[in-house]
């Protein structure tokens, strides 16, 4: 295995992150596209959205997971594998947040007059942000450490 190619895998993973991120973005915009569809939800086009979305978070995880058995097993970077077990976690706590904070916007739309909906919103909200930090230091370890044996 010449070096190239290990640079070549860690490149892809940047890219397979980078997808994950449009996803997400895709994702957001299809909420809000739904939300706009109220008080008559158009739940066909919402749960034809959530069904992409999950192909394309399980095709992504597939990826980043053949990546973290190639680089265990390829070119011998237990270290790196590691950083992406952190990741694969995190990711489906983002997800999971993700879900959540939807539910949280749906059912303050759908009940205006309680508080504690939009308390909810600005609770997951909040844990959505320390997810991304900690996605973000994860990346920045793999960063470092893949950058370290080149």
């Amino acid at each position: 295995m010449v070096p190239t190619d290990f640079q070549a895998l860690v490149h892809r993973f940047y890219a397979v992150q980078a997808e994950r991120v449009e996803a997400y973005r895709l994702f957001d915009e299809g909420h809000e596209a739904y939300l706009r569809t109220g008080p008559h939800y158009d739940f066909d086009h919402y749960r034809q959205l959530v069904h992409e979305i999950t192909q394309a978070f399980c095709g992504l995880s597939k990826e980043v997971l053949e990546i973290k058995e190639r680089l265990h097993q390829d070119f011998d970077r237990p270290d790196l594998s590691e950083h992406i077990d952190k990741l694969q976690k995190k990711e489906k706590q983002k997800l999971e947040l993700t879900a959540k904070l939807q539910l949280a916007k749906q059912k303050a739309q759908d009940h205006p007059e309680d508080e504690g909906c939009q308390e909810k919103i600005q609770e997951v909200k909040q844990d959505i942000i320390k997810n991304k930090e900690a996605l973000s230091d994860i990346l920045q370890d793999f960063k470092y450490d893949s950058e370290e044996s080149v």
